[in-house]
Protein backbone atom coordinates (compact mmCIF):
# COMPACT_ATOMS: atom_id res chain seq x y z
CA UNK A 1 0.00 0.00 0.00
CA UNK A 2 1.66 3.28 -1.23
CA UNK A 3 0.78 7.07 -0.06
CA UNK A 4 1.02 10.31 -1.36
CA UNK A 5 -0.13 13.51 -0.73
CA UNK A 6 -1.65 16.38 -3.14
CA UNK A 7 -3.63 19.22 -3.17
CA UNK A 8 -6.03 18.29 -5.17
CA UNK A 9 -6.83 15.26 -6.46
CA UNK A 10 -9.51 14.61 -9.14
CA UNK A 11 -11.49 11.81 -9.53
CA UNK A 12 -12.24 11.20 -13.23
CA UNK A 13 -10.30 12.56 -16.21
CA UNK A 14 -13.04 13.39 -18.48
CA UNK A 15 -14.54 16.24 -19.62
CA UNK A 16 -15.09 18.42 -16.34
CA UNK A 17 -11.95 16.74 -14.92
CA UNK A 18 -9.53 17.52 -17.86
CA UNK A 19 -10.31 21.68 -17.53
CA UNK A 20 -9.83 21.07 -13.83
CA UNK A 21 -6.47 19.82 -14.15
CA UNK A 22 -5.63 22.29 -16.28
CA UNK A 23 -6.40 25.26 -14.51
CA UNK A 24 -5.74 24.21 -10.89
CA UNK A 25 -2.38 22.99 -11.84
CA UNK A 26 -1.99 26.17 -13.95
CA UNK A 27 1.05 28.51 -12.62
CA UNK A 28 2.83 25.53 -10.78
CA UNK A 29 1.72 26.12 -7.10
CA UNK A 30 -0.81 23.08 -6.71
CA UNK A 31 0.08 20.10 -7.09
CA UNK A 32 -2.92 17.93 -8.60
CA UNK A 33 -3.29 13.91 -9.56
CA UNK A 34 -5.96 13.33 -12.00
CA UNK A 35 -6.96 9.26 -10.94
CA UNK A 36 -9.11 7.91 -14.30
CA UNK A 37 -10.71 4.58 -14.09
CA UNK A 38 -10.46 4.06 -17.78
CA UNK A 39 -7.45 3.08 -20.29
CA UNK A 40 -5.69 6.43 -21.93
CA UNK A 41 -6.63 8.11 -24.73
CA UNK A 42 -3.25 6.52 -27.26
CA UNK A 43 -2.92 9.13 -30.37
CA UNK A 44 -2.79 5.92 -32.12
CA UNK A 45 -6.28 4.89 -31.42
CA UNK A 46 -8.30 5.41 -34.54
CA UNK A 47 -11.53 4.44 -32.66
CA UNK A 48 -11.22 7.59 -30.56
CA UNK A 49 -9.42 9.93 -32.90
CA UNK A 50 -11.22 9.31 -36.18
CA UNK A 51 -14.62 11.05 -35.97
CA UNK A 52 -16.54 9.02 -38.19
CA UNK A 53 -15.62 5.47 -36.09
CA UNK A 54 -17.51 7.44 -33.41
CA UNK A 55 -20.41 4.27 -33.60
CA UNK A 56 -17.22 1.53 -32.54
CA UNK A 57 -16.39 3.07 -29.18
CA UNK A 58 -19.36 2.69 -28.15
CA UNK A 59 -20.99 -1.31 -26.63
CA UNK A 60 -17.01 -1.88 -26.59
CA UNK A 61 -15.94 -2.49 -23.28
CA UNK A 62 -12.26 -1.87 -24.20
CA UNK A 63 -14.02 2.23 -24.40
CA UNK A 64 -17.38 1.76 -22.85
CA UNK A 65 -18.89 1.17 -19.32
CA UNK A 66 -22.04 -0.09 -20.69
CA UNK A 67 -24.11 1.03 -18.43
CA UNK A 68 -27.99 0.26 -18.59
CA UNK A 69 -31.16 1.73 -16.95
CA UNK A 70 -33.71 -0.64 -14.98
CA UNK A 71 -36.45 -1.51 -16.30
CA UNK A 72 -38.47 1.39 -17.71
CA UNK A 73 -41.98 0.92 -16.23
CA UNK A 74 -43.81 2.99 -19.51
CA UNK A 75 -40.83 1.60 -22.44
CA UNK A 76 -42.67 -1.55 -22.17
CA UNK A 77 -40.15 -3.18 -18.82
CA UNK A 78 -36.94 -2.48 -21.39
CA UNK A 79 -33.44 -1.63 -20.41
CA UNK A 80 -31.90 1.53 -22.15
CA UNK A 81 -28.52 1.20 -22.77
CA UNK A 82 -26.19 4.17 -21.45
CA UNK A 83 -22.32 4.60 -23.05
CA UNK A 84 -20.37 6.15 -20.58
CA UNK A 85 -16.61 6.99 -21.83
CA UNK A 86 -14.30 4.52 -20.23
CA UNK A 87 -10.80 6.39 -21.46
CA UNK A 88 -9.13 9.59 -20.49
CA UNK A 89 -11.29 12.28 -21.87
CA UNK A 90 -14.57 10.24 -20.95
CA UNK A 91 -17.58 10.46 -22.80
CA UNK A 92 -16.01 13.05 -24.53
CA UNK A 93 -13.69 10.88 -26.41
CA UNK A 94 -16.50 8.47 -27.71
CA UNK A 95 -19.42 10.63 -28.44
CA UNK A 96 -20.84 12.40 -31.63
CA UNK A 97 -19.00 15.41 -31.33
CA UNK A 98 -22.04 18.23 -31.28
CA UNK A 99 -21.00 21.42 -29.03
CA UNK A 100 -23.99 22.87 -28.23
CA UNK A 101 -24.55 25.51 -25.36
CA UNK A 102 -27.91 25.10 -24.72
CA UNK A 103 -29.95 28.42 -24.55
CA UNK A 104 -29.51 31.57 -23.00
CA UNK A 105 -33.03 30.96 -20.83
CA UNK A 106 -31.80 27.36 -19.39
CA UNK A 107 -28.75 29.24 -17.04
CA UNK A 108 -31.88 32.11 -16.66
CA UNK A 109 -33.81 28.70 -15.49
CA UNK A 110 -30.71 28.25 -13.37
CA UNK A 111 -30.58 31.70 -11.55
CA UNK A 112 -33.84 31.91 -11.05
CA UNK A 113 -33.50 29.25 -8.08
CA UNK A 114 -33.14 30.57 -4.69
CA UNK A 115 -29.40 30.79 -4.13
CA UNK A 116 -28.63 29.86 -7.94
CA UNK A 117 -28.21 33.51 -8.90
CA UNK A 118 -24.43 33.47 -9.36
CA UNK A 119 -25.38 30.72 -12.49
CA UNK A 120 -27.80 32.73 -14.50
CA UNK A 121 -26.80 33.56 -17.98
CA UNK A 122 -24.67 36.34 -17.70
CA UNK A 123 -22.50 34.80 -15.23
CA UNK A 124 -22.34 31.79 -17.52
CA UNK A 125 -21.34 33.12 -20.51
CA UNK A 126 -17.66 34.87 -19.92
CA UNK A 127 -16.89 31.02 -19.02
CA UNK A 128 -18.40 29.82 -22.54
CA UNK A 129 -16.35 32.40 -24.00
CA UNK A 130 -13.10 31.70 -22.19
CA UNK A 131 -13.02 28.07 -23.39
CA UNK A 132 -14.03 28.86 -26.51
CA UNK A 133 -12.05 29.21 -30.25
CA UNK A 134 -15.70 29.18 -32.88
CA UNK A 135 -13.51 29.60 -35.63
CA UNK A 136 -17.07 30.21 -38.00
CA UNK A 137 -18.89 32.81 -35.62
CA UNK A 138 -18.03 36.68 -36.32
CA UNK A 139 -14.47 37.84 -34.81
CA UNK A 140 -16.97 41.01 -33.37
CA UNK A 141 -19.92 38.63 -31.46
CA UNK A 142 -19.61 39.44 -28.08
CA UNK A 143 -21.68 36.16 -27.68
CA UNK A 144 -18.81 33.54 -28.50
CA UNK A 145 -15.10 32.76 -27.55
CA UNK A 146 -12.30 33.23 -29.88
CA UNK A 147 -9.10 32.36 -28.28
CA UNK A 148 -10.08 29.13 -26.10
CA UNK A 149 -8.62 25.96 -25.83
CA UNK A 150 -11.57 24.33 -27.54
CA UNK A 151 -11.37 25.04 -31.38
CA UNK A 152 -14.66 24.51 -32.88
CA UNK A 153 -15.38 23.85 -36.42
CA UNK A 154 -18.62 24.16 -38.37
CA UNK A 155 -19.99 21.60 -40.22
CA UNK A 156 -20.03 21.92 -43.76
CA UNK A 157 -23.21 20.99 -44.54
CA UNK A 158 -23.00 21.05 -47.92
CA UNK A 159 -24.30 18.02 -48.98
CA UNK A 160 -27.40 18.49 -51.33
CA UNK A 161 -29.67 16.84 -48.32
CA UNK A 162 -28.50 19.10 -46.02
CA UNK A 163 -29.10 22.28 -47.99
CA UNK A 164 -32.93 20.05 -49.14
CA UNK A 165 -33.49 19.74 -45.43
CA UNK A 166 -33.14 23.08 -44.34
CA UNK A 167 -35.09 24.44 -47.28
CA UNK A 168 -37.89 21.70 -45.77
CA UNK A 169 -38.02 23.71 -42.72
CA UNK A 170 -38.56 26.77 -43.87
CA UNK A 171 -41.38 25.63 -46.14
CA UNK A 172 -42.51 24.04 -42.60
CA UNK A 173 -42.61 27.42 -41.35
CA UNK A 174 -39.59 27.25 -39.21
CA UNK A 175 -36.84 30.14 -39.18
CA UNK A 176 -32.76 29.53 -40.12
CA UNK A 177 -30.32 30.97 -37.72
CA UNK A 178 -26.72 32.25 -38.26
CA UNK A 179 -25.36 30.08 -35.35
CA UNK A 180 -26.82 27.84 -32.53
CA UNK A 181 -24.86 28.53 -29.84
CA UNK A 182 -25.40 32.58 -31.02
CA UNK A 183 -27.83 35.44 -30.39
CA UNK A 184 -30.67 33.25 -31.56
CA UNK A 185 -30.73 29.39 -31.09
CA UNK A 186 -33.98 28.64 -32.42
CA UNK A 187 -33.77 28.04 -36.08
CA UNK A 188 -31.92 25.97 -38.37
CA UNK A 189 -28.19 26.07 -39.21
CA UNK A 190 -25.06 23.92 -39.19
CA UNK A 191 -23.49 23.15 -36.10
CA UNK A 192 -20.50 23.57 -34.21
CA UNK A 193 -18.35 20.24 -33.21
CA UNK A 194 -15.31 19.25 -31.38
CA UNK A 195 -13.40 18.64 -34.68
CA UNK A 196 -10.39 19.98 -36.16
CA UNK A 197 -8.55 19.44 -38.68
CA UNK A 198 -10.03 16.20 -39.72
CA UNK A 199 -10.08 14.81 -36.11
CA UNK A 200 -11.82 14.49 -32.92
CA UNK A 201 -10.94 17.08 -30.28
CA UNK A 202 -11.58 15.89 -27.20
CA UNK A 203 -11.67 17.42 -23.61
CA UNK A 204 -8.61 15.55 -22.72
CA UNK A 205 -6.81 16.68 -26.40
CA UNK A 206 -7.77 20.41 -25.91
CA UNK A 207 -7.19 20.70 -21.87
CA UNK A 208 -5.12 17.94 -20.51
CA UNK A 209 -2.62 16.16 -22.65
CA UNK A 210 -1.00 19.63 -23.70
CA UNK A 211 0.13 19.97 -20.00
CA UNK A 212 1.08 16.74 -19.14
CA UNK A 213 4.76 18.18 -18.86
CA UNK A 214 3.77 20.03 -16.14
CA UNK A 215 5.88 19.02 -13.03
CA UNK A 216 2.80 19.83 -11.00
CA UNK A 217 0.60 17.43 -12.92
CA UNK A 218 0.05 13.83 -12.49
CA UNK A 219 -2.32 11.72 -14.38
CA UNK A 220 -2.61 7.97 -13.43
CA UNK A 221 -5.57 5.54 -15.70
CA UNK A 222 -6.69 2.44 -14.59
CA UNK A 223 -7.14 4.03 -11.25
CA UNK A 224 -10.48 3.11 -9.95
CA UNK A 225 -11.24 5.01 -6.72
CA UNK A 226 -13.32 3.14 -4.43
CA UNK A 227 -14.13 5.34 -1.67
CA UNK A 228 -13.24 8.94 -0.55
CA UNK A 229 -11.88 8.96 2.76
CA UNK A 230 -13.12 11.48 5.78
CA UNK A 231 -12.20 11.84 9.53
CA UNK A 232 -15.53 13.07 10.80
CA UNK A 233 -17.00 14.86 8.22
CA UNK A 234 -13.72 16.13 6.40
CA UNK A 235 -12.30 14.60 3.17
CA UNK A 236 -9.17 13.89 4.08
CA UNK A 237 -8.22 11.93 0.09
CA UNK A 238 -9.32 9.04 -1.26
CA UNK A 239 -8.86 5.06 -1.59
CA UNK A 240 -8.00 3.52 -5.44
CA UNK A 241 -7.00 0.31 -7.07
CA UNK A 242 -4.61 -0.05 -9.79
CA UNK A 243 -2.69 -2.76 -11.24
CA UNK A 244 -4.18 -5.78 -8.73
CA UNK A 245 -3.07 -3.08 -5.85
CA UNK A 246 -5.20 -1.21 -3.50
CA UNK A 247 -3.38 2.60 -2.58
CA UNK A 248 -4.21 5.92 -0.69
CA UNK A 249 -3.81 9.30 -1.09
CA UNK A 250 -4.20 11.86 0.86
CA UNK A 251 -5.45 15.78 -0.59
CA UNK A 252 -5.91 18.89 0.75
CA UNK A 253 -9.34 18.85 -1.40
CA UNK A 254 -11.23 15.88 -3.11
CA UNK A 255 -12.79 16.65 -6.26
CA UNK A 256 -15.44 14.36 -8.22
CA UNK A 257 -15.50 14.63 -11.55
CA UNK A 258 -16.35 10.78 -12.36
CA UNK A 259 -20.16 12.01 -14.57
CA UNK A 260 -23.78 11.95 -13.57
CA UNK A 261 -23.56 8.21 -12.79
CA UNK A 262 -19.82 7.89 -11.36
CA UNK A 263 -20.22 10.72 -8.91
CA UNK A 264 -23.09 9.56 -6.73
CA UNK A 265 -22.37 6.13 -6.92
CA UNK A 266 -19.44 7.21 -5.55
CA UNK A 267 -20.78 9.58 -2.78
CA UNK A 268 -23.08 6.87 -1.58
CA UNK A 269 -20.34 4.18 -1.09
CA UNK A 270 -18.41 6.63 0.81
CA UNK A 271 -21.12 7.62 3.66
CA UNK A 272 -22.63 10.74 1.61
CA UNK A 273 -26.82 9.89 0.56
CA UNK A 274 -29.38 8.93 1.74
CA UNK A 275 -29.12 7.37 5.01
CA UNK A 276 -31.66 4.93 5.32
CA UNK A 277 -30.68 2.92 1.87
CA UNK A 278 -26.82 3.39 2.71
CA UNK A 279 -27.63 1.64 6.28
CA UNK A 280 -29.59 -0.84 4.44
CA UNK A 281 -26.49 -1.95 2.78
CA UNK A 282 -24.15 -1.68 6.04
CA UNK A 283 -22.56 1.78 5.00
CA UNK A 284 -21.90 4.03 7.72
CA UNK A 285 -23.59 7.38 7.15
CA UNK A 286 -20.63 10.51 7.03
CA UNK A 287 -23.60 12.89 5.90
CA UNK A 288 -27.13 12.21 4.85
CA UNK A 289 -27.49 13.75 1.84
CA UNK A 290 -31.54 12.37 0.33
CA UNK A 291 -30.57 14.26 -3.36
CA UNK A 292 -28.04 12.07 -3.59
CA UNK A 293 -28.72 10.37 -6.77
CA UNK A 294 -32.38 11.74 -7.28
CA UNK A 295 -32.76 14.30 -9.99
CA UNK A 296 -31.71 11.91 -12.91
CA UNK A 297 -32.68 13.69 -16.30
CA UNK A 298 -31.65 12.77 -19.78
CA UNK A 299 -32.56 12.84 -23.45
CA UNK A 300 -34.49 10.50 -25.13
CA UNK A 301 -34.25 9.99 -28.62
CA UNK A 302 -35.42 8.45 -32.12
CA UNK A 303 -34.51 8.45 -35.45
CA UNK A 304 -37.11 8.67 -38.28
CA UNK A 305 -35.40 7.37 -41.45
CA UNK A 306 -36.01 7.40 -44.89
CA UNK A 307 -34.82 6.36 -48.33
CA UNK A 308 -33.04 8.38 -50.96
CA UNK A 309 -33.77 8.15 -54.34
CA UNK A 310 -30.47 9.97 -55.75
CA UNK A 311 -27.46 8.78 -55.32
CA UNK A 312 -25.96 11.89 -52.90
CA UNK A 313 -26.13 9.91 -49.52
CA UNK A 314 -23.67 8.43 -47.12
CA UNK A 315 -24.65 5.34 -47.26
CA UNK A 316 -22.19 3.68 -49.19
CA UNK A 317 -19.37 4.77 -46.97
CA UNK A 318 -20.77 1.84 -44.69
CA UNK A 319 -19.63 -0.88 -46.95
CA UNK A 320 -17.50 -2.71 -45.31
CA UNK A 321 -15.22 -2.90 -48.24
CA UNK A 322 -14.92 0.46 -48.25
CA UNK A 323 -13.01 0.49 -44.71
CA UNK A 324 -9.55 0.49 -45.76
CA UNK A 325 -10.13 2.84 -48.79
CA UNK A 326 -11.38 5.68 -46.85
CA UNK A 327 -9.18 5.04 -43.40
CA UNK A 328 -6.06 5.40 -45.63
CA UNK A 329 -7.95 8.48 -46.80
CA UNK A 330 -7.82 9.94 -43.50
CA UNK A 331 -4.60 8.55 -41.91
CA UNK A 332 -3.15 10.13 -44.90
CA UNK A 333 -4.89 13.76 -45.18
CA UNK A 334 -7.43 13.70 -42.74
CA UNK A 335 -10.22 14.21 -45.59
CA UNK A 336 -13.12 11.80 -46.79
CA UNK A 337 -15.59 10.43 -45.06
CA UNK A 338 -14.01 9.63 -42.27
CA UNK A 339 -13.18 13.10 -41.28
CA UNK A 340 -16.22 14.37 -40.06
CA UNK A 341 -18.66 13.28 -37.59
CA UNK A 342 -21.76 13.65 -40.34
CA UNK A 343 -23.95 15.83 -37.69
CA UNK A 344 -22.85 18.38 -39.43
CA UNK A 345 -26.48 20.50 -39.17
CA UNK A 346 -30.18 20.34 -37.27
CA UNK A 347 -31.57 22.78 -35.60
CA UNK A 348 -34.04 23.57 -32.46
CA UNK A 349 -38.05 24.28 -32.59
CA UNK A 350 -40.50 24.96 -30.05
CA UNK A 351 -43.61 22.53 -30.50
CA UNK A 352 -46.29 23.68 -29.17
CA UNK A 353 -47.05 28.28 -28.05
CA UNK A 354 -47.01 26.90 -24.82
CA UNK A 355 -43.17 27.06 -24.12
CA UNK A 356 -40.76 29.79 -24.15
CA UNK A 357 -38.21 28.80 -26.03
CA UNK A 358 -37.26 25.80 -27.94
CA UNK A 359 -38.16 22.15 -26.64
CA UNK A 360 -37.08 20.45 -29.58
CA UNK A 361 -33.89 19.51 -31.17
CA UNK A 362 -33.19 17.75 -34.28
CA UNK A 363 -29.73 16.02 -35.76
CA UNK A 364 -29.79 15.93 -39.59
CA UNK A 365 -27.54 13.23 -41.17
CA UNK A 366 -27.02 12.21 -45.26
CA UNK A 367 -27.00 8.96 -44.17
CA UNK A 368 -29.37 6.25 -42.78
CA UNK A 369 -27.73 4.20 -39.55
CA UNK A 370 -28.08 3.70 -36.08
CA UNK A 371 -25.56 5.05 -32.88
CA UNK A 372 -24.21 1.57 -32.58
CA UNK A 373 -23.60 1.06 -36.27
CA UNK A 374 -26.83 -0.97 -37.52
CA UNK A 375 -27.58 0.76 -40.94
CA UNK A 376 -30.71 0.90 -42.53
CA UNK A 377 -32.21 -1.43 -45.00
CA UNK A 378 -31.17 1.38 -47.80
CA UNK A 379 -28.66 1.47 -50.86
CA UNK A 380 -29.32 5.29 -50.19
CA UNK A 381 -31.04 6.94 -46.95
CA UNK A 382 -30.84 9.87 -44.53
CA UNK A 383 -32.19 10.48 -40.81
CA UNK A 384 -33.37 12.64 -38.73
CA UNK A 385 -32.61 12.37 -34.98
CA UNK A 386 -35.48 14.17 -32.60
CA UNK A 387 -36.58 14.26 -29.29
CA UNK A 388 -38.04 16.58 -26.36
CA UNK A 389 -35.36 18.63 -24.33
CA UNK A 390 -36.58 19.66 -20.80
CA UNK A 391 -38.88 16.71 -20.10
CA UNK A 392 -40.09 16.83 -16.24
CA UNK A 393 -39.73 13.55 -15.94
CA UNK A 394 -37.76 12.56 -12.82
CA UNK A 395 -35.55 9.65 -12.31
CA UNK A 396 -33.52 8.08 -9.51
CA UNK A 397 -30.05 6.29 -8.85
CA UNK A 398 -29.06 4.00 -6.11
CA UNK A 399 -25.96 1.41 -5.50
CA UNK A 400 -27.36 -2.11 -5.03
CA UNK A 401 -23.55 -2.89 -3.50
CA UNK A 402 -20.78 -2.24 -1.94
CA UNK A 403 -18.71 -2.83 -4.82
CA UNK A 404 -17.84 -0.16 -6.44
CA UNK A 405 -17.67 -2.34 -9.52
CA UNK A 406 -21.53 -3.06 -9.69
CA UNK A 407 -23.06 -0.62 -11.65
CA UNK A 408 -25.94 0.83 -9.68
CA UNK A 409 -29.98 0.69 -10.21
CA UNK A 410 -30.62 3.44 -12.40
CA UNK A 411 -34.52 4.58 -13.16
CA UNK A 412 -35.25 7.17 -15.88
CA UNK A 413 -38.89 7.18 -16.06
CA UNK A 414 -39.03 8.34 -19.54
CA UNK A 415 -42.70 8.57 -21.07
CA UNK A 416 -43.87 9.27 -17.62
CA UNK A 417 -45.61 12.67 -17.39
CA UNK A 418 -48.02 14.08 -19.47
CA UNK A 419 -45.70 16.87 -20.82
CA UNK A 420 -43.33 14.03 -22.01
CA UNK A 421 -45.75 11.88 -24.03
CA UNK A 422 -47.86 15.33 -25.73
CA UNK A 423 -44.36 16.67 -26.37
CA UNK A 424 -43.16 13.09 -28.14
CA UNK A 425 -46.25 12.83 -30.48
CA UNK A 426 -45.80 16.78 -31.05
CA UNK A 427 -41.82 15.87 -32.21
CA UNK A 428 -42.86 13.10 -34.34
CA UNK A 429 -45.16 15.10 -35.91
CA UNK A 430 -43.13 18.31 -36.34
CA UNK A 431 -39.94 15.94 -38.29
CA UNK A 432 -42.57 14.62 -40.76
CA UNK A 433 -43.95 17.95 -41.37
CA UNK A 434 -40.30 19.23 -42.39
CA UNK A 435 -39.58 15.78 -43.97
CA UNK A 436 -42.81 15.39 -46.47
CA UNK A 437 -42.50 19.32 -47.54
CA UNK A 438 -41.66 19.56 -51.64
CA UNK A 439 -38.05 20.60 -50.79
CA UNK A 440 -37.26 17.13 -50.13
CA UNK A 441 -39.43 15.75 -52.95
CA UNK A 442 -36.30 15.34 -55.12
CA UNK A 443 -34.74 13.23 -52.62
CA UNK A 444 -38.04 11.29 -50.23
CA UNK A 445 -37.95 7.40 -51.52
CA UNK A 446 -40.43 6.92 -48.65
CA UNK A 447 -39.80 6.60 -44.69
CA UNK A 448 -38.57 3.66 -43.27
CA UNK A 449 -38.85 4.10 -39.88
CA UNK A 450 -40.92 4.24 -38.10
CA UNK A 451 -42.84 3.74 -41.59
CA UNK A 452 -46.64 3.83 -42.46
CA UNK A 453 -48.20 1.10 -39.65
CA UNK A 454 -47.22 4.07 -37.39
CA UNK A 455 -49.32 7.32 -37.35
CA UNK A 456 -51.80 7.41 -34.19
CA UNK A 457 -50.88 9.11 -31.23
CA UNK A 458 -50.82 6.08 -29.50
CA UNK A 459 -49.19 4.15 -32.31
CA UNK A 460 -46.64 6.51 -31.94
CA UNK A 461 -45.89 6.20 -28.09
CA UNK A 462 -45.55 2.92 -28.75
CA UNK A 463 -43.28 3.00 -31.23
CA UNK A 464 -41.30 5.66 -29.09
CA UNK A 465 -41.23 3.23 -26.10
CA UNK A 466 -39.81 0.23 -28.39
CA UNK A 467 -37.42 2.20 -30.48
CA UNK A 468 -35.68 5.17 -28.44
CA UNK A 469 -32.52 5.39 -26.93
CA UNK A 470 -30.40 7.69 -25.05
CA UNK A 471 -28.98 10.30 -26.01
CA UNK A 472 -26.69 9.86 -24.12
CA UNK A 473 -27.08 12.70 -21.46
CA UNK A 474 -27.56 11.93 -18.17
CA UNK A 475 -27.24 14.77 -15.49
CA UNK A 476 -28.35 15.97 -12.36
CA UNK A 477 -27.73 13.68 -9.76
CA UNK A 478 -26.12 15.86 -7.28
CA UNK A 479 -27.42 18.77 -8.02
CA UNK A 480 -26.66 22.34 -6.98
CA UNK A 481 -28.68 24.28 -4.48
CA UNK A 482 -28.51 26.17 -1.46
CA UNK A 483 -28.44 24.08 1.80
CA UNK A 484 -32.20 25.15 2.46
CA UNK A 485 -33.25 22.96 0.00
CA UNK A 486 -33.51 19.63 1.07
CA UNK A 487 -32.84 17.89 -2.16
CA UNK A 488 -29.64 19.98 -2.98
CA UNK A 489 -26.11 18.29 -2.85
CA UNK A 490 -23.29 20.76 -3.68
CA UNK A 491 -23.32 24.31 -2.92
CA UNK A 492 -23.10 26.42 -6.11
CA UNK A 493 -20.81 29.46 -4.40
CA UNK A 494 -18.34 26.87 -4.11
CA UNK A 495 -19.14 23.22 -5.08
CA UNK A 496 -18.31 21.94 -2.42
CA UNK A 497 -20.97 18.56 -0.85
CA UNK A 498 -22.92 20.07 1.91
CA UNK A 499 -22.11 19.01 5.08
CA UNK A 500 -19.11 17.97 4.45
CA UNK A 501 -15.84 20.15 4.31
CA UNK A 502 -12.56 19.33 1.42
CA UNK A 503 -15.12 17.25 -1.03
CA UNK A 504 -16.69 19.45 -4.23
CA UNK A 505 -18.48 18.02 -7.11
CA UNK A 506 -17.95 19.45 -10.90
CA UNK A 507 -19.69 17.57 -13.27
CA UNK A 508 -22.66 17.20 -15.22
CA UNK A 509 -24.47 15.57 -11.88
CA UNK A 510 -24.17 19.06 -10.23
CA UNK A 511 -26.19 20.82 -13.00
CA UNK A 512 -30.07 21.25 -11.28
CA UNK A 513 -31.63 20.93 -15.01
CA UNK A 514 -30.58 19.41 -18.08
CA UNK A 515 -30.03 21.80 -20.83
CA UNK A 516 -31.62 21.87 -23.82
CA UNK A 517 -29.48 20.20 -26.37
CA UNK A 518 -26.05 18.24 -26.11
CA UNK A 519 -24.94 18.57 -22.29
CA UNK A 520 -20.89 18.46 -23.12
CA UNK A 521 -20.17 22.26 -23.72
CA UNK A 522 -22.42 22.56 -20.62
CA UNK A 523 -20.21 21.01 -18.56
CA UNK A 524 -17.05 22.56 -19.95
CA UNK A 525 -18.77 25.44 -18.80
CA UNK A 526 -19.46 24.44 -15.35
CA UNK A 527 -15.54 22.82 -14.87
CA UNK A 528 -14.39 26.60 -16.10
CA UNK A 529 -15.85 28.20 -13.88
CA UNK A 530 -15.83 25.67 -11.02
CA UNK A 531 -12.09 25.89 -11.56
CA UNK A 532 -11.78 29.73 -10.67
CA UNK A 533 -13.96 29.17 -7.65
CA UNK A 534 -12.07 25.97 -6.29
CA UNK A 535 -8.91 28.19 -6.84
CA UNK A 536 -10.39 30.97 -4.52
CA UNK A 537 -9.92 33.28 -7.83
CA UNK A 538 -12.66 36.38 -8.26
CA UNK A 539 -15.09 34.89 -11.13
CA UNK A 540 -14.97 36.43 -14.35
CA UNK A 541 -17.50 39.31 -14.19
CA UNK A 542 -20.72 38.73 -15.40
CA UNK A 543 -21.25 39.72 -18.91
CA UNK A 544 -24.76 41.07 -19.72
CA UNK A 545 -25.25 40.40 -23.45
CA UNK A 546 -28.41 40.71 -25.54
CA UNK A 547 -30.00 37.36 -26.89
CA UNK A 548 -33.03 36.12 -28.85
CA UNK A 549 -36.44 35.58 -27.08
CA UNK A 550 -39.16 34.31 -28.96
CA UNK A 551 -42.22 37.40 -29.10
CA UNK A 552 -39.64 39.65 -27.04
CA UNK A 553 -37.25 42.25 -28.97
CA UNK A 554 -34.47 43.63 -27.04
CA UNK A 555 -36.24 47.34 -27.19
CA UNK A 556 -39.30 45.87 -25.49
CA UNK A 557 -36.99 44.88 -22.41
CA UNK A 558 -35.10 48.33 -22.40
CA UNK A 559 -31.79 46.73 -24.16
CA UNK A 560 -29.92 48.09 -26.90
CA UNK A 561 -30.24 46.01 -30.20
CA UNK A 562 -26.70 44.31 -30.68
CA UNK A 563 -25.77 43.74 -34.39
CA UNK A 564 -27.26 40.05 -34.00
CA UNK A 565 -30.56 41.03 -33.32
CA UNK A 566 -30.69 44.02 -36.04
CA UNK A 567 -29.13 41.03 -38.36
CA UNK A 568 -32.42 38.56 -36.92
CA UNK A 569 -34.61 41.57 -37.65
CA UNK A 570 -33.62 42.35 -40.83
CA UNK A 571 -34.09 38.69 -42.00
CA UNK A 572 -37.37 38.79 -40.43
Amino acid sequence: MTQTTYDYVIVGGGSAGSVLANRLSDGGQSSVLVLEAGRSDYPWDLFIQMPAALTFPSGNPFYDWRYESDPEPHMGGRRVAHARGKVLGGSSSINGMIFQRGNPLDYERWGADAGMESWDFAHCLPYFNRMENALAADPDDELRGHSGPLVLERGPATNPLFQAFFAAAQEAGYPLTDDVNGYRQEGFAAFDRNVHKGQRLSASRAYLRPEFGRKNLTVLTRALVTKVNFKGNVATGVTYRRNGKTHQVTAGEVILAGGAINTPQLLQLSGVGNASHLNSLGINSVVNLPGVGENLQDHLEVYIQHACTQPVSMQPALDLWRYPLIGLQWMLGRKGPAATNHFEGGGFVRSNEDVAYPNLMFHFLPVAVRYDGQKADAKHGYQVHIGPMYSDARGSLKIKSTDPTVHPSMLFNYLSTDQDRREWVEAIHVARDILGQSAMGPFNGGELSPGRSVQTDAEILDWVARDAETALHPSCTAKMGPDSDPMAVVNPLDMTVHGTRGLRVVDASAMPYVTNGNIYAPVMMLAEKAADLIAGKAPLAPQHAEFYRHGVSPLERGGSVPAAAAAVAAKG
